[in-house]
């Protein structure tokens, strides 16, 4: 009923908004026509995942697999997905969650009418938890207009449809709450940047729609904050800037989605550091770290400047940055504005991939090896970036420990240092090292900014 009556607040003036309704048309005032429009572009899906065994520690455990072979055999399991999209394009370009169909075998799209399609994945991506659906059909479907998310402000009114707990198509109503919303714990490992509000969201309405009152979207409900597992008024959408993104790659024929390399680790500028680096108030990032292949490096940025926008918006956090340069495109450049000694200067940086260079060399130890199956690479900015690794990391990344690796302590993320006091820098040196017929190791490895030692004997 407050939704109701802030509606109507809107629509009139202020003196006729004080009066009683004079007809049946403001009588029966209400969200059905805009929702009669929206809702046919939001979909129903579902999909299908293959799941592994996952096994027991004896079933990894060589000594015991050769004894209860049969006894550990487990077939894969069939695990259903339910969560809802949205049709962006009358071609059936549609949008929803990466957690929804990012791994899916099988994916059926349901319309609000009860037509049915099979669809694909185009591109996706498990950090943003978006992903590019497509449905082949000759027939025009319903969409929804994209409206840049930038103009969205706290205290719009918004609708979220989506197919809770799969009841039905659903609709809720409620307010944009907030903006910028990133390092959120509980989402997506607080990683992102969101639109937050307070229109019931629970689960099945993931990938779903949040629309305005002109029956635009301005984003992809993806994820809630609960104890309880049902919706407290906490629900956060990726914004439609990002998703606009996605749908421009995708189109492009990219499947995997290309995120913009900043190549620098910095903070978020506080109270106590606002005055010594001449701002009047708290915002903006402090460089503490730059990659010597940073294109920020390139462009003049260096190790104590604040970054205080990208293209002209604010950013307050790494997250807030990394999103403003994923919306801008790869391949693009941006217009970064910093401070310097208390002056203010902006100039552009080039979007681009992280570089594979030099080459990774990925190598998987074999049979001969102390460590069959441990899986290695070099580190460079590409893999740096792939394996969230510190920006100064040099050496050889463990990207799969293997079956044994575990045994010794090796985890994936794993830098090696150094193999029997001995440095290595590349895959094959670490691959000499543990195929000798030395019987006692040392592993030196960097985990986090912790060097932990790693010994063991055959």
């Amino acid at each position: 009923m407050r939704y109701l009556t802030l509606l109507l607040l809107l629509l009139f003036t202020p003196a006729a908004a004080q009066q009683v309704p004079q007809s049946q048309a403001q009588i029966q005032l209400s969200f059905v026509p805009l929702v009669k429009e929206a809702a046919p572009a939001v979909v129903n899906i579902y999909a299908k995942i293959m799941r592994e065994p996952r096994g027991t520690p004896l079933q990894r455990d060589p000594f015991f697999e050769r004894f209860f072979r049969d006894s550990f055999s487990e077939k894969p399991r069939v695990q259903n997905s339910l969560g809802s999209g949205v049709i962006l394009s009358t071609d059936g370009i549609v949008v929803s969650n990466y957690h929804v169909v990012g791994m899916a075998t099988d994916i059926r799209v349901v319309l609000n009418d009860r037509r049915e399609f099979s669809a694909r994945v185009l591109l996706g991506d498990a950090a943003a938890d978006l992903a590019i659906l497509k449905i082949d059909t000759p027939e025009p479907l319903p969409f929804l207009n994209l409206r840049q998310s930038e103009t969205v402000e706290v205290g719009e009114l918004a609708l979220a449809i989506g197919n809770p707990f799969g009841v039905g198509q659903t609709v809720s109503s409620g307010i944009v709450s907030g903006l910028a919303r990133s390092g959120v714990g509980g989402v997506n490992n607080g990683r992102g940047y969101f639109i937050q509000t307070d229109a019931p969201i629970n689960p099945g309405n993931s990938g779903g729609a949040l629309i305005d009152m002109a029956g635009q979207l301005i984003g992809i409900n993806t994820s809630i904050l609960t104890r309880s597992g049902g919706s407290n008024g906490i629900g956060f959408a990726i914004p439609s800037d990002l998703v606009e993104t996605f749908v421009e790659q995708a189109r492009a024929g990219l499947s995997e989605f290309g995120r913009p390399w900043a190549g620098i680790s910095g903070q978020p500028v506080d109270a106590d550091m606002a005055g010594p680096l001449g701002l009047d108030r708290p915002g903006g990032i402090i460089v503490s770290g730059l990659h010597a292949a940073s294109p920020f490096l390139a462009a003049g940025l260096d190790v104590g400047d604040v970054i205080t926008s990208v293209d002209g918006q604010p950013v307050n956090t790494p997250n807030e940055m990394i999103y403003r340069m994923a919306v801008a495109g790869l391949g693009k450049s941006a217009m970064i504005t910093r401070l310097r000694d208390g002056a203010s200067a902006s100039f552009p940086v080039d979007l681009i991939a992280a570089p594979d260079l030099p080459p990774r060399d990925a190598l998987t130890l074999q049979r001969d090896s102390v460590l069959p199956g441990l899986a290695l690479a070099r580190v460079n900015p590409a893999v740096i970036a792939e394996m969230n690794l510190p920006l100064e990391a040099q050496g050889i990344v463990v990207t799969n420990p293997g079956r044994f690796g575990p045994r010794i302590g090796l985890r994936q993320g794993d830098v090696i240092l150094s193999v029997n006091g001995i440095e290595v820098t590349h895959p094959d040196e670490v691959a000499t090292l543990l195929g000798g017929q030395v019987r006692r190791f040392g592993v030196l490895v960097l985990r986090g900014d912790r060097r932990i030692s790693l010994r063991f004997r055959l």
